[in-house]
């Protein structure tokens, strides 16, 4: 797929892990990315993760979770054995990520942030996650994106 490339893609390719690529064409418009990819896609919500940029503690951190819930902070800094959490700045999640929000994925992120995976993830073979851009997701399986990501698998979505 040309014009595909991401920092996400790069690392898929170099650690040669079994995925897929899947691109849509992105609304501005639309008010949730996650749900707008996952009904682009035809698939279950609960299978569509989002990439969430979080301060445990002052240090940035990310959570996984599906975009038909929200990230509990708490839970977040539980997982992250911290005290407490809040939402990143926009600005801080973008540059410490290397992506532009609503494409934030969890793979190839400029720096290693700890990161944390909804334990939902665990009951699907495959979950989409953003491959970098908006309109573009990875389908893989939830232990390699654990795997690539060092992530943490805690429960940390509220419905």
């Amino acid at each position: 797929m040309a014009g595909q490339g991401t920092p996400a893609t790069a690392l898929l390719g170099k650690r040669k892990v079994p995925h897929t690529l899947h691109s849509y064409d992105h609304d501005p418009r639309h008010d949730s990315y996650g749900l707008e990819a996952a009904e682009a896609l035809g698939i279950a919500p609960e299978r569509v993760f989002k990439t969430l940029v979080a301060e445990v503690d002052g240090k940035l951190a990310v959570g996984v979770v599906p975009v038909t819930g929200q990230l509990d902070l708490k839970a977040l800094a539980a997982a992250l054995h911290g005290k407490k959490a809040k939402m990143a700045e926009v600005a801080a999640a973008e540059r410490a990520t290397g992506y532009v929000a609503g494409g934030i994925s969890p793979l190839g992120q400029k720096k290693r942030l700890p990161l944390v995976i909804d334990s939902s993830a665990q009951g699907f073979d495959t979950v989409f996650c953003s491959a970098g851009r908006r309109g573009l997701e990875v389908e893989l399986a939830p232990g390699d994106l654990a795997e690539l990501t060092g992530a943490v698998l805690a429960p940390i979505a509220t419905a």
